[in-house]
């Protein structure tokens, strides 16, 4: 039975609509599900029947993808092709791009893409995002230019000029897929350059490459004449592409043309002269009259629809002007105006030709065809009208729907040819499988590796032969309720308590042979999957095929279709493979790169509801694969979505439906991220590198006011060094940290110079005292060679010369086995410590020498700088034993000390980006007696905790800086808006990119730089202060930026006490201005339940307030 209602893959058509938001993707969908009569045709274009959530009914958008399964009957453009019955399955995806995952998930499902672009709007950025996207799945696209009527009822254009609106649309398009082509080849380049040069048989490789070059391109080049492109009007549910319209005007006799030549001319710069039939060039200078010289595009296309448009609204004037009451105010066959609309609707009709029992849905011929079907469909209004008259005249979906199956390939060719790498199943690894240690066991890999082979040739035939083996790939789950699903072997649609019971089904593709309903375990493989790790799960599945918002049950479904499967949410994986061989391995797809924005913490109301949220927050991240759910060490439940409007909507779902019960929760103010990073000092990228060090300034404010003065070592720190202690002195290691900028983390990371990177490694090397510290490239390798470690939060660290080559590794000869610690300035004036550190010191007075021999080492050294005081005979056998021990023991633990140390910063907490740690010397204590075989023991933890806390403390005395997240915003905005925005953005300390005018209308784009922490509420604000003249923004992450202002910074000045007040004036216990950066780490430390600077104990103690008044 199943059979016998889903064809073979070759009548299978798998598409994906795809757009901007609020570009029509969902109206479109609602002419497309029309057309099979699952909706009537008055609803049709205002009813969002795939948008079945309540929110998305309530937003008017799209959040969550839809796919339904609909009948096409196709009849191919020869003439001895027969028509196709072909299954179509669409999935109508979101354009917000908070939801961007969801179409992410979608174009890994399907094969072909609708891409629909706003014939007004244009090219928006979401648009270019979803190209890009849809090019790394291998989709094939069909533009779909919607919204075409809007250029002539609210721009007022003319069909010439609205040609020429069209034509530069289209041409736009291709200018970005051929961009994005190029950008891809020449990345694409580069890996293999890098890969090394192609052995034999090159010649033969290029050539193909060469046809791959070519039909890609052809691929992505959007040309009418070719029925690529679609123009249409969803709302209105009419439609047409040039070769339909080719063929329509040459069956008509309209043109003396064929179509296959009529199509060539159709959408060019070209006009008929119906005086001797040519066809004649047309200039653009020439449309000053549209009625004087039309090209054939507008006189044979758009003008037909410009009259219809015309003699409705004229009918729909003269109706409301009319004396008549309000019950006779409708519009009927024989009003004023309609005549014209059926005169335009007698030319160019390319509504398939009906038989006599389906009338009504033909293009009417006479006035009394039109008044039966206004008086069928109860159409009175202008929007009904021509709703229901233009889709008899230029129907929506068989444009759509025949475009795709012309152009968009079915799943055996698309998994053969055009998507074989997204849809290929992985090879297993080098070390995957049995290890091969003797005859028996090599064996066993080979027959693996073969049976890996015929499932990957299976996939790749898209085989539905009886003994096939299946692979299904599970793209998203969606959940749903029990209501919606027509299965009666499941339980009734309440819980246990009552409660609507809520379903998590799979969005699955089946790749090759047939998945079968109950019958058959198939092993679930993750995307992480690795062969002789874990025992596979092996489960049954419960088949059901998607109409929309209802689920039907079936027994098997057979590749090139799409299904979903139900009982696989406890396997918490968000996407998985099914195969019903062990030796399967899960397919390759293509990863989407997005990060959540929006973070907060997640508590229940009652805390006897811990264990429902906990169970709800499992559902939420399983059913959507952009949010992430964090539990942290304090018991704290973090939820990250991609932005506010899909944070809203998992919260809203994780009351009402994920936890099986609605239960109230309490959702904690936005929770931002910022990274802690330094700046230079003033005279620290000048030459006076030994004036620097030995500067006496005083130190920087932080360091003396609490709590950043009660961190440990803070005494040992100085202008960005620190000398680190080992608990109980048994060694020091001497550690400088600087800035490090970007691209030079980036130039380190890729082994070269970036682009506009040259001054900062300049800087660098200047600052390291590097040999040649004008040429970027030699810095950049003595960097590389200075044993470098990279983080991934754009961090390093290096090792001095002294350090490299032992110099600055020296072994301290002591009788009680601790280093020398010199007494500070604040230890001077504290008697109760100075006689037992004089003391120290005398016992170890072979460690003052070493410590005054390191400084001046470390004072005329660097990093790639020459040692020529070093010799041989300094390498005694103490200091030899040293080297060994920071080689051998030490070294490993440091970097695990630096990269803890990056963790959290001094300042709040937050992780360091942005800094280079430098090694510049090691002190290691041994015994007096025998100091080769006593050197001081020191273990790993001992290392990871000292130089963790330097460089904490070498970080605090330096200045600091936050590091922030900014987004990227686009919107669209009148010029009356422009005003109220630009005074928003400025309050957010955003910045304006770039303003410019959309063609042919008084709206401008903008794009917009904003911190992330002044994110929250931009929408509703800029809505209220614009009076709706702004565009709903849409903020995506762009890059991390250092907030240029010092947060401990202080008015010392005359100056600057006129200009930014006093201290206690101003409110701030620690500024006197209103500084960002302080009110962050405030905030952060808040938070996190640290202890902050602007605490008060007392407030107004001079006042005296009594507690009893008197009478």
């Amino acid at each position: 039975k199943t059979r016998m209602a889903l064809p073979p893959p070759s009548l299978t058509r798998l598409l994906t609509i795809v757009a901007h938001v609020d570009h029509g993707k969902t109206t479109l969908a609602d002419s497309l599900v029309e057309s099979n009569g699952i909706i009537s045709e008055r609803h049709a274009g205002s009813l969002r029947y795939l948008d079945s959530l309540e929110e998305e009914q309530k937003r008017g958008i799209t959040m969550r993808c839809s796919a339904i399964g609909l009948r096409h009957r196709y009849s191919p453009p020869k003439k001895a092709a027969e028509p196709q019955d072909v299954v179509v399955h669409l999935i109508d995806s979101p354009g917000h791009v908070d939801f961007s995952v969801e179409v992410t998930t979608s174009l890994l499902a399907c094969d072909g893409a609708l891409l629909v672009v706003d014939a007004v709007e244009g090219m928006c950025a979401r648009t270019h995002n979803i190209l890009r996207e849809a090019y790394a799945a291998q989709l094939v696209p069909v533009l779909v230019i919607n919204k075409v009527d809007r250029l002539c009822t609210d721009l007022g254009l003319g069909c010439n000029e609205a040609y020429i609106r069209l034509r530069a649309l289209v041409e736009s398009v291709n200018a970005a897929c051929a961009a994005m082509i190029s950008s891809a080849r020449a990345r694409d380049n580069d890996i293999d350059d890098d890969d090394g040069a192609v052995g034999e048989g090159s010649s033969s490789t290029n050539r193909g490459a060469f046809e791959e070059e070519k039909e890609e391109e052809s691929v992505w080049s959007f040309d009418p004449s070719r029925g690529n492109v679609v123009f249409c009007s969803a709302l209105h549910g009419w439609g047409f592409s040039v070769p339909s319209l080719a063929r329509s005007l040459f069956k008509s006799k309209t043109l003396p043309i064929r179509p296959p030549l009529l199509r060539q001319y159709l959408f060019g710069d070209v006009r008929y002269r119906h005086e001797d039939g040519k066809i004649m060039k047309w200039k653009s200078e020439q449309n000053g009259s549209d009625d004087e010289a039309m090209t054939m595009f507008a006189e044979f296309a758009l003008r037909p629809l410009w009259d219809a448009y015309e003699g409705v609204s004229t009918a729909a004037a003269c109706v409301e002007t009319s004396l008549s009451g309000p019950g006779d105010a409708k519009i009927k066959a024989d009003t004023p105006g309609m005549d014209s609309l059926l005169a335009a609707m007698q030319k160019g009709s390319t509504a398939p030709t009906a038989n006599a029992a389906d009338e009504l849905h033909a293009t009417p011929k006479t006035v009394s065809d039109v008044q039966r079907i206004l008086q069928r469909i109860g159409a009175t209004s202008a929007e009904a009208v021509l709703r229901a008259m233009l889709r008899r005249y230029r129907p929506l979906s068989d444009a759509v729907l025949d475009a795709a199956c012309e152009h968009c390939p079915n799943p055996l060719v698309a998994s053969s040819t055009i998507r074989n790498r997204t849809l290929s199943v992985r090879d297993f690894a080098a070390n995957d499988g049995v290890p091969v240690d003797d005859g028996e066991q090599e064996c066993a890999r080979e027959c693996n590796e073969e049976e890996l082979y015929r499932i990957q040739e299976s996939v790749k035939q898209c085989d539905t032969r009886p003994d096939a083996p299946t692979v299904a790939h599970v793209c998203k789950f969606v959940v749903t309720d029990r209501a919606s699903v027509t299965d009666s072997d499941l339980p009734s649609d309440r819980g246990e308590n009552g409660e609507p019971l809520s379903m998590i089904m799979g969005l699955t593709r089946v790749l090759s042979g047939t998945l079968r309903s109950g019958d058959v375990e198939y092993y679930m493989m993750g995307p992480k999957y690795k062969p002789g790790g874990t025992k596979t799960v092996r489960k049954t599945l419960r088949l059901y095929l998607l109409m929309g918002s209802s689920f039907v049950k079936v027994n098997s479904v057979p590749a090139g279709h799409i299904c979903a499967v139900y009982d696989l949410e406890d396997l918490q994986l968000k996407t998985v493979t099914l195969c019903d061989s062990s030796q399967g391995m899960p397919i390759r797809g293509f990863h989407h790169g997005l990060k959540p924005l929006v973070k907060v913490n997640v508590e229940p109301v009652s805390a006897s509801d811990t264990s429902i949220l906990e169970k709800g927050l499992v559902k939420l991240a399983l059913a959507d694969a952009s949010v992430e759910v964090t539990a942290t060490s304090k018991g704290e439940r973090l939820l990250s979505c991609l932005g506010e409007i899909h944070l809203e909507q998992a919260i809203h779902d994780l009351e009402t439906t994920y936890c099986g019960k609605e239960i109230k929760l309490r959702v904690s103010s936005p929770i931002v991220d910022f990274r802690e990073s330094t700046a230079w000092f003033d005279r620290e990228t000048t030459n006076e590198f030994q004036q620097f060090f030995d500067d006496t300034s005083p130190p920087l404010r932080q360091v003396s006011i609490p709590p950043y003065c009660y961190e440990e070592g803070i005494g040992n720190a100085r202008r960005g060094r620190c000398r680190a202690l080992l608990s109980g002195r048994p060694a020091a290691i001497s550690i400088r940290v600087v800035p490090l900028a970007q691209k030079v983390f980036d130039s380190l990371k890729l082994g070269s110079v970036v682009e506009g990177g040259e001054a900062d490694i300049c800087t660098l090397g200047k600052v390291l005292r590097c040999d040649h510290c004008e040429d970027a490239e030699v810095i950049l390798k003595i960097l590389l060679s200075s044993g470098c470690t990279l983080d991934s939060n754009g961090n390093a660290m290096i090792e001095t010369t002294g350090v490299r080559n032992g110099s600055c590794i020296k072994a301290v000869l002591s009788d009680d086995g601790e280093v020398y610690v010199p007494v500070t300035s604040s230890q001077s004036h504290d008697t109760s410590h100075k006689d037992e550190d004089v003391a120290t010191n005398n016992d170890a007075e072979g460690g003052k020498k070493v410590y005054e021999y390191i400084q001046s080492r470390i004072r005329s050294g660097g990093v790639g700088s020459a040692d020529s005081t070093f010799t041989a005979s300094e390498s005694d056998a103490s200091n030899i034993a040293a080297c060994k021990v920071w080689r051998n023991e030490m070294s490993g633990s440091a970097v695990a000390g630096f990269q803890l140390a990056m963790r959290s910063g001094p300042f709040c907490e937050e992780p360091v980006r942005g800094v280079m740690v430098v090694l510049e010397a090691v002190e290691i204590a041994a015994k007096a007696a025998s100091p080769k075989q006593n050197l001081s023991s020191v273990s790993g933890g001992m290392v990871v905790a000292a130089l963790c806390s330097g460089i904490r403390c070498a970080l605090l005395s330096r200045p600091a800086r936050l590091v922030e997240r900014q987004l990227r915003l686009t919107l669209h905005s009148s010029f009356t808006g422009l005003g109220p925005l630009h005074a928003v953005l400025s309050r957010r300390r955003g910045k304006v990119l770039t303003d410019t005018m959309v063609d042919g209308t008084d709206l401008i784009s903008i794009t917009a730089m904003l911190p992330q922490a002044e994110s929250f509420h931009l929408a509703p604000e800029l809505l209220k202060e614009s009076s709706g003249e702004v565009t709903a923004p849409e903020l995506v992450f762009s890059h991390w930026e250092i907030l240029d202002e010092d947060p401990f910074w202080i008015p010392t000045s005359l100056e600057e006490r006129e200009d930014f007040g006093e201290i206690l004036m101003s409110g701030d216990s620690s500024t006197g201005i209103k500084n960002n950066a302080l009110k962050y780490i405030r905030m952060v430390r808040d938070r996190k339940g640290l202890l902050s600077d602007s605490k008060k104990i007392v407030v107004a103690a001079e006042k005296q307030r009594t507690l009893a008044r008197k009478k």
